[in-house]
């Protein structure tokens, strides 16, 4: 489970964020005489278009950001919208064809407890423990397949305030996070388990390299 603890400290001249169950901010008196959460605000924009397995683009490593620019800023409010149009909990940046290191998670995007995290230049800094489950991604729909990972990580990164911060985290939202920071690295979750296994969903990968889908 994710740590039911939230904090910011103070390490080395860093904020270190404390994941786990970080509140979404509560619905102000205006939001509440309409009956609106104020979580997430965004202006509306059309969901981004995903890239799917077989794009070429999927298999390059993102370049780091250098500066939180109005650009940045446009690109993780498109790819929120992307990431709950797609009912997806985690979307690269590399994703929708952006070779920036710069991710997005929302473990859970129904539970008003939780709230979005964006992490620009994210950079795994200490594993504990390991863990199996299964995964999925939105680049590669209707396949899934057991994963190993490390069940607790430590990540430093960069917010969308452009202030350093480090995460620590385990379970699901551990997952999630090394599962887009291997998006930004080029490499897929199909890449981590074997290759008998992938031998068994080559067909599936073929299909949806195949497929008809839009520009």
């Amino acid at each position: 489970m994710i740590f039911k603890t939230f904090s910011l400290t103070k390490n080395n001249g860093e904020i270190v964020q404390r994941m786990s169950k970080p509140k979404r901010k509560r619905k102000n008196r205006q939001s509440e005489d309409q009956g609106v959460d104020e979580i997430p605000r965004l202006p509306k924009t059309k969901p981004l278009q995903l890239r799917y397995y077989g794009d070429p683009i999927l298999r390059k490593r993102a370049e780091p950001v250098q500066e939180i620019t109005d650009i940045e800023t446009k690109l993780a409010r498109e790819m929120l919208m992307t990431l709950y149009a797609t009912n997806g909990i985690g979307l690269a940046a590399t994703q929708v064809g952006v070779l920036k290191r710069f991710l997005i998670v929302d473990i859970d995007p129904e539970d008003a407890d939780y709230e979005p995290i964006m992490l620009f230049n994210p950079e795994i800094l200490s594993v504990e423990g390991e863990s199996v489950a299964e995964e999925g991604c939105l680049s590669i729909p209707d396949l899934r397949a057991d994963v190993k990972r490390p069940e607790k990580i430590v990540v430093k990164a960069m917010n969308d305030y452009g202030e350093d911060i480090q995460i620590e985290a385990d379970g699901l939202l551990a997952r999630v996070i090394q599962h887009e920071i291997d998006h930004l690295n080029g490499t897929l979750f199909i890449d981590r388990i074997s290759g008998l296994k992938r031998q068994l969903l080559r067909s599936e990968l073929e299909k949806i390299q195949q497929a008809d889908r839009p520009l």
